[in-house]
């Protein structure tokens, strides 16, 4: 996990995303698992069973570093897609500590708030589809600080984005066939 930025009233102000940052790899809960998937981030299982943290330790750390790098702030998980890893670190924090730092819904899809902002189609909000200079000069690695600090980029560049779509209406113009008002 990593730091983004904070909303200081409606301004969003962005911080340096190594500057605060949170990795553990967790010791696995179960035999269950899907190689191919595992294959992706480059860890390896055996090394985790021996190496890897306590789930519920590691989890009232993250809670911990999470309230401590927020401050008097409320945090926000954002992440591409938020689906995916908000599935994942919910759950973790519901089943080993009880509570969410983020509670049950502070959270931000960095897919839809391009989509929201460019006007496109969420189908049309992949990052291969993005302007250049929107998206993080950092390769995806799979590693889950590596990609922690590059989606905090992808949402820095995000939030000063602000590409509206034009009004299907401008100010004064009617839609075809509108009738004026009285």
């Amino acid at each position: 996990m990593t730091v983004a930025g904070r909303m200081t009233g409606k301004v969003f102000e962005p911080v340096n995303p190594q500057a605060h940052t949170f990795y553990v790899e967790l010791r696995p809960i179960s035999d269950d698992h899907v190689p191919e998937a595992l294959a992706v981030s480059g860890l390896d299982r055996e090394t985790l069973v021996r190496e890897g943290r306590d789930p519920t330790e590691a989890m009232r750390e993250a809670a911990a570093w999470v309230r401590e790098v927020s401050g008097n702030s409320s945090p926000v998980l954002a992440a591409y897609p938020l689906s995916y890893d908000w599935m994942w670190i919910y759950w973790y924090f519901m089943r080993f500590t009880g509570v969410s730092p983020f509670g049950h819904s502070r959270c931000i899809d960095l897919k839809t708030l391009y989509a929201a902002k460019a006007g496109v189609p969420i189908g049309w909000a992949t990052k291969r589809q993005m302007p250049e200079h929107l998206r993080s000069r950092r390769p995806h690695t799979h590693n889950a600080l590596d990609d922690a600090i590059e989606q905090a980029e992808l949402l820095q560049n995000l939030m000063a984005f602000d590409r509206r779509p034009p009004s299907p209406h401008p100010q004064g113009a009617r839609a075809p066939g509108a009738q004026p008002a009285d």
